[in-house]
């Protein structure tokens, strides 16, 4: 099980608007919305739907003893790929977005 405040802090760490995460998930915003509010009665479907577009996302969630201390938590998934971005030396006005 997953709360409110790990949906709504996974959704900020990757930069996902609670319309993107329920477009992305295949959810209407006021369900998203009363996810994030701790709302879950009667919604197991579109809790799973989240946590699973959260996770294709990047993010990786943490249940309560997974850390020597702390609570429920969540992270970013380790890259995977090679791609490090640009090394400063090679920044100029032709790679900016």
């Amino acid at each position: 099980m997953i709360t409110a405040t790990q949906i709504r802090g996974a959704r900020a760490m990757i930069g996902m608007s609670i319309e993107e995460l329920a477009a992305a998930s295949g959810l209407p915003v006021e369900t998203v919305r009363a996810l994030e509010n701790g709302e879950f009665a009667g919604e197991p479907h579109a809790l799973f739907d989240v946590r699973s577009t959260l996770e294709a996302n990047g993010i990786i969630f943490l249940s309560s003893g997974n850390q020597d201390e702390g609570g429920p938590g969540i992270r970013l998934r380790a890259r995977t790929s090679s791609d490090d971005g640009i090394r400063p030396e090679n920044l100029n006005a032709a790679n900016d977005d």
